[in-house]
């Protein structure tokens, strides 16, 4: 059964892009996803998600050339969670996305080929 996760969030930080031993490019970021509420006594909440995203081959190169730390992206691909232990020795779980789409969101359409604009109230 094929899965697919969709985040729509802003980066953390500039994507770091390497290549495996074969020469393949794969980019990492990181992604907040952020939920925001209004509880029933009129108080605000907001949470944060932060997802590790991969990106491979081609699709690595375009997210390292135009995506830089505070862009809005859209991501869709495969999540898993893994568990590790932290310096301090605490139980820690990180949620990474293979990414099969990125779509650039938010910015000037000049800025990228692929940017589009977004109306803000449809994602929150």
């Amino acid at each position: 059964m094929f899965q697919q996760l969709i985040i729509i969030g802003n980066l953390g930080s500039d994507p770091e892009l390497r290549y495996t031993q074969d020469g393949t490019p794969v980019a990492s970021f990181s992604v907040a996803v952020n939920r925001r509420w209004t509880s029933p006594d009129g108080s605000h909440g907001e949470e944060t998600t932060w997802f590790r995203v991969t990106a491979w081959r081609k699709l690595a190169e375009l997210c390292n050339q135009y995506l830089r730390k505070g862009r809005q992206v859209m991501v869709i691909g495969r999540v898993s969670a893994r568990a590790y232990t932290a310096a301090n020795g605490e139980p820690r779980a990180t949620l990474e996305v293979t990414a099969d789409t990125v779509k650039f969101l938010g910015g000037r359409p000049e800025e990228s080929p692929f940017a589009e604009p977004v109306e803000e109230e449809a994602y929150f």
